[in-house]
């Protein structure tokens, strides 16, 4: 076999900042994600002047990736004649997994061995981690390096392991999606779910049918602040643009060459506003529309009549020429199916094929976008609700609305792709600091991302196999620029690069920050604006033997949290944390992380109501949604109410579909004044306040004796509250009956679907 031989000259590098011409030892590899073993050895690779590369031909990409990532800082020279000290690419075709990589560093030689080019680019990904950040940014100046010895041998243990980037909503740079392409392939991701085509803008070039980027591409306004907002507000700004097929043949190449595959999604039967507005032909009306100008669901879809389908194969034709992926997606989410069932033209269809209902229309529009995609030698993706009415063939499913559409077409024999909004949506909040950047809702912080189990519990070992891996999604809406992608990407992004690279036996959470905080420095060199949260403080409320505490903690070591209780923010010169903090009143506390110097994070504060219901016992006819359990129970009834955008927080616990039956025991006989807690009302979210709360008391174990119905206001507000007010009223025991809403109406975002219900403290004066 023909051996390539690349001579240059390394310059020293270090982990740590150090004076020129001394030389660097890297202590503790801080590897994300972390591989499946890893066993430091006795002695160091000593990189100088004389290194060079060795590779086979197969393993030439990854060889000129390392020359290349290595040249941004260095003048490389070549000999005829290669030193001793190398590093070397060699093929082991005994490896157990394609992507799967052994590197081994010696005193005298750094050896990666692969069973072919994937996988060792994914070595090269993981030597990367093991060189100095200053690389990545050439500020590097250092002259000599030693690494210690070490061996890695590592595969991943999802096959798909992706990210996914809706341009849609807000249009970004071609070098961006480049450098989101970078981090993905650092983070040895596979997969990049490009969401190309919505209500709200057509994103790529078409030639056949130019009015979706003359027309289609282009939005009049955009909505400013928040969909829940009322009135709504627009800023009168035109908004749009499209990737050229240049552009993109261009992205997928550079793609591509990191190993990461681009799929792209044309979203239908729904989310097709834009292209109606292009061309109303091919709507349900035939009556023009404009682009869509806010977020949300809306009632244009596609019809089903042949001009559709003509137009769409079309369409497909040319994305195929663009995207060589195996798959394609095709979208089925929150189609509405409102204009199908005042359409003749649907109708007629629905009767002609013999379907019962619009949801079995839906299926045969999936089954024959496939039917088309397979002739071309391609399958389909599609949100889990293309499983209503039947599955297309062959169609793989990635699973949003929680893990039940995972388990239905993993049991049907379908691959899955795991990817629910509890764990992988990267446009909910991600800290409970009310100063975070304007977001959609919800709460998704990084511990809880980390912790996502792909693998669903309620499937056997023979279903497991169809569940082929997981992705993070980040959807634009309020995403306008590239920084705030970044901030909301990251450091989630690199969770999920665990989650579905690494062995669960391998993964712990206090490692992972610790190793995070290190990988900070290479996201800053890198020019990655990542949210940091490692210096917050998180609380929690205890209670043991009827006395209450409050405990802080923060996710880094070696740092001290300093604290007040009189209101004032916490200094150097604040009393040190050492001990959970006793709650004997309502007490406001301030807290912060601080090293020997200055203040590091922001001031937490925490506000607690000392209630007549706190640390009392409290039941519930049925549990919270897993998704949504927050601090279990108790969190209703401990002093702590919930914030006011994070309807996913610890605070608020959400209930999916189900009525809901709360009873307190107060313990004793107890006057009773008033009664008070919050509802999140955010309908664009499936989020719904109930009408009105049954209220229930006793004086003894029959909560029945007295009864009330009062009605939930703010109704139309984003937060709906229940206030009720007693005269002369004692009780030992409370029971408040709270109805779901039910169906959501057509019409409304997630029709057809079960409602939220989420709900705050319960504050008993």
């Amino acid at each position: 076999m023909q051996i390539n031989k690349l001579l240059f000259i390394l310059v020293g590098f270090g982990l740590f900042f150090s004076c020129k011409n001394e030389r660097i030892v890297i202590e503790k590899p801080n590897i994300i994600p972390i591989p499946s073993s890893l066993k430091i050895e006795a002695g160091q690779y000593n990189l100088t002047a004389n290194t060079a590369i060795n590779f086979d031909d197969d393993f030439k990409a990854s060889a000129a990736f390392l020359k290349a990532y290595l040249s941004k800082s260095f003048q490389i020279k070549t000999k005829k004649e290669a030193p001793t000290n190398t590093i070397s690419f060699k093929k082991d075709t005994l490896l157990s997994k394609a992507e799967g990589y052994k590197l081994r560093i010696t005193p005298q030689l750094i050896s990666i061995s692969a069973a072919n080019n994937k996988g060792a680019f994914y070595a090269v990904q993981t030597l990367r981690q093991l060189l100095p950040a200053t690389l990545e940014n050439n500020t590097f100046e250092d002259e000599k390096i030693n690494i210690p010895c070490l061996t890695i041998e590592d595969e991943p243990q999802y096959e798909y392991r992706g990210m996914h980037l809706d341009v849609s909503r807000h249009l970004f740079s071609v070098n961006f999606i480049k450098k989101y392409i970078d981090a993905l392939a650092l983070l040895k991701m596979n997969t990049f779910h490009w969401h190309l085509t919505d209500d709200q803008g057509w994103r790529i070039e078409i030639k056949n049918y130019p009015e979706l980027n003359t027309i289609g591409a282009y939005r009049k306004e955009t909505l400013v602040g928040h969909y829940n907002d009322t009135p709504h507000q627009f800023d009168g700004k035109k908004y749009g643009g499209f990737y050229t097929q240049d552009e993109i043949k261009d992205i997928v190449k550079y793609a591509q060459d990191r190993h990461i595959t681009i799929i792209p999604e044309i979203e239908m039967p729904g989310h097709s506003q834009a292209v109606i507005a292009s061309y109303p032909k091919l709507g349900c009306t035939l009556s023009p529309v404009e682009v869509a100008t806010k977020w949300g669901v809306f009632e244009e879809i596609y019809c089903t009549r042949e001009a559709t389908f003509t137009f769409l194969e079309q369409v497909l034709d040319e994305v195929l020429e663009l995207f060589p992926s195996e798959n394609i997606h095709i979208g089925g989410d929150e189609a509405p199916k409102t204009r199908w069932k005042t359409c003749k033209d649907c109708q007629r269809r629905m009767k002609t094929e013999g379907l019962k209902d619009e949801q079995e229309l839906q299926s045969y529009f999936i089954k024959r976008i496939e039917n088309y995609l397979n002739s071309k030698g391609r399958q389909i993706i599609g949100w889990d609700e293309i499983l209503e009415g039947g599955l297309a063939p062959n169609a793989t499913v990635m699973s949003w609305r929680g893990i039940e559409g995972a388990i239905t077409a993993a049991k049907a024999q379908h691959k899955v792709v795991m990817t629910p909004t509890s764990h992988s949506y990267f446009d909910y909040y991600q800290s409970d600091n009310e100063e975070e950047p304007l977001a959609i809702g919800g709460f998704l912080p990084l511990e809880k991302v980390y912790h996502f189990n792909p693998m669903p519990e309620a499937l056997n070992k023979a279903q497991q196999r169809y569940i082929i891996g997981a992705q993070g999604n980040v959807w634009t809406e309020y995403m306008p620029t590239e920084a705030q992608v970044e901030y909301m990407a990251f450091p989630r992004m690199l969770a999920m690069s665990e989650v579905v690279w690494s062995q669960a036996k391998r993964k712990n959470y206090s490692d992972f920050i610790s190793r995070l905080e290190h990988f900070n420095k290479r996201l800053k060199a890198l020019d990655i604006n990542y949210a940091n949260h490692l210096y917050e403080v998180e609380g929690e409320l205890q209670s043991k033997n009827n006395k209450l505490s409050y405990s802080l903690k923060t996710l880094t070591t070696n740092k001290t949290i300093r604290y007040t209780l009189d209101g004032n923010r916490p200094t150097l010169n604040s009393k040190i944390y050492d001990a959970a903090i006793p709650i004997l009143k309502s007490t406001t506390i301030k807290a912060a992380v601080f090293n020997t110097e200055k203040q590091l994070g922001q001031t937490f504060l925490e506000t607690i109501n000392y209630h007549k219901a706190v640390g009392k016992k409290i039941t519930l006819n049925t549990t919270p949604h897993k998704a949504y359990s927050g601090s279990g129970k108790d969190g209703l009834i401990n002093g702590i109410s919930g914030s006011h955008s994070r309807y996913g927080d610890k605070e608020w616990l959400g209930f999916w579909g189900d009525d809901l039956e709360i009873t307190i025991d107060l313990g004793a006989i107890t006057k009773i004044n008033t009664i008070k807690t919050r509802f999140y009302n955010a309908n664009g979210q499936w989020l719904y306040a109930p009408e009105e709360v049954i209220v229930e008391f006793s004086e003894d174990c029959n909560v029945k004796d007295k009864r009330q119905s009062v009605k939930v206001k703010n109704r139309d507000s984003l937060l709906s509250k229940f206030n009720v007010k007693f005269e002369g009223l004692s009780a030992s025991k409370i029971r408040l009956t709270i109805p779901n809403y039910g169906t959501i109406p057509e019409g409304k975002q997630g029709a057809g679907n079960k409602a939220w219900t989420f709900i705050d403290e319960i504050i008993v004066k």
